[in-house]
């Protein structure tokens, strides 16, 4: 499909709900929090939307992210086992595959993933991010049914995190990446399969990055 067709499409499907719920592109522009000029923009297909933007959408439109996402032209789905197997390798790997995407900005995400590992390492020497850690992280495997990329690789940090001979500076390193992925605070939703787990493959990664070194 052509970046043309696929603008279209958004803007089309975006037209029918605003007509739908009775509501002006300034009007959603004010639910929303996106400038009135985008919102036109992207109706008209004259700009790509971004998935921060068709997040917002979904919510204040009444309808799944994934609808909008397939309107949009992204084909997340198509590359499932692809992805599954590459993010394994590198940092560098998850950023071409999040570019290939072009729903999120590479830049931003891989910055936001750095600030709140190192907020997270902060909490992790606290002793209530080390009481998350030991009672949070195993009912966290369970709600995601022990799916998604780098949970062997979390379990074998939280192994380790746990050891009594873990220096203390590594134990705050690896408990970073651990709130990460308990606390949720997800720079891409994890429902947005199955791109919504890249953040948390970006964190193991940089850890394991730091660890090693």
């Amino acid at each position: 499909m052509s970046e043309k067709n696929k603008e279209q499409n958004l803007g089309l499907l975006l037209k029918s709900l605003l007509k739908k719920h009775s509501l002006s592109m300034r009007k959603l522009s004010v639910l929303t929090g996106i400038d009135t000029a985008t919102i036109s923009r992207i109706v008209n297909g004259k700009q790509q939307a971004k998935l921060n933007h068709l997040q917002q959408f979904a919510y204040h439109l009444n309808i799944s992210l994934e609808k909008l996402i397939e309107a949009a032209g992204f084909d997340v789905g198509g590359r499932k086992e692809e992805l599954r197997s590459d993010i394994h390798y590198s940092v560098d790997s998850i950023q071409e595959i999040l570019e290939s995407f072009k729903l999120v900005d590479t830049q931003f995400t891989m910055a936001r993933v750095e600030q709140e590992l190192a907020k997270y390492e902060q909490y992790a020497q606290t002793e209530e991010g080390h009481r998350i850690i030991c009672e949070g992280f195993k009912t966290k495997v369970e709600q995601v049914s022990s799916v998604g990329p780098f949970i062997e690789q979390l379990k074998q940090m939280y192994i380790q995190y746990c050891d009594d001979a873990t220096l203390t500076t590594e134990r705050a390193i690896l408990g970073s990446a651990l709130l990460y992925f308990i606390l949720s605070a997800d720079i891409i939703p994890d429902y947005v399969f199955p791109i919504g787990y890249l953040d948390d493959a970006i964190a193991v990664q940089f850890v394991l990055n730091r660890l090693a070194k």
